[in-house]
């Protein structure tokens, strides 16, 4: 029982303090689970931001599923999911109640327009540590740079880039399995 409030203590506080969503969450998500507490590898955390990104629904959400699931089964991810979503759901709420009439105030414009950076900043820094984790080299920075020229410049839908680079993965395989 300690274990399961310590989870949802741990994602509470990330939820509760997380400005822009599921990406921004995952160097805190990362921080908490690998570094602090311990409770996965860094290549297991990889592994599972793989598939929560492939997954349905917020990366976040998946992302706490699949850590309380691992450490502590069904009861785990109940505690995870519970509180990484709690706060945003309170939060949404009170601003909700609060917000309508001032969001076209000038002052509260400028409180988003400041956030906005910091954002992207907490978006970008756990892609660059997923790459140093992710055994990026010369032979397979191509995966990630065509990824982000088809969704990014192209405007590729995600899902055909997924699909498209497990095929090329399950044929490149095949290929080099033949030659040997």
């Amino acid at each position: 029982m300690k274990l399961l409030l310590e989870m949802f203590i741990s994602f509470f506080k990330i939820g509760a303090f997380t400005i822009g969503g599921g990406y921004a969450m995952l160097p805190l998500i990362q921080k908490e689970v690998v570094e602090n507490k311990k409770w996965i590898g860094e290549e297991e955390f990889l592994d599972m931001v793989a598939i929560s990104q492939s997954a349905p629904g917020p990366i976040a959400v998946n992302l706490s599923v699949f850590v309380g699931n691992k450490i502590k089964g069904v009861r785990g991810l109940l505690a995870t999911v519970l509180g990484a979503t709690l706060p945003s759901f309170l939060i949404i709420i009170l601003v909700a109640s609060v917000f309508i009439g001032i969001e076209k105030h000038p002052i509260v414009a400028r409180v988003f327009m400041g956030i906005r950076p910091a954002v992207v900043a907490l978006i970008a820094a756990p892609v660059i540590k997923m790459a140093k984790t992710a055994k990026m080299d010369r032979k397979n920075f191509y995966i990630p740079l065509s990824a982000v020229i088809l969704v990014g410049i192209l405007g590729v839908t995600p899902i055909y880039v997924i699909i498209g680079f497990i095929l090329f993965g399950i044929i490149s395989t095949y290929i080099r399995r033949r030659m040997k």
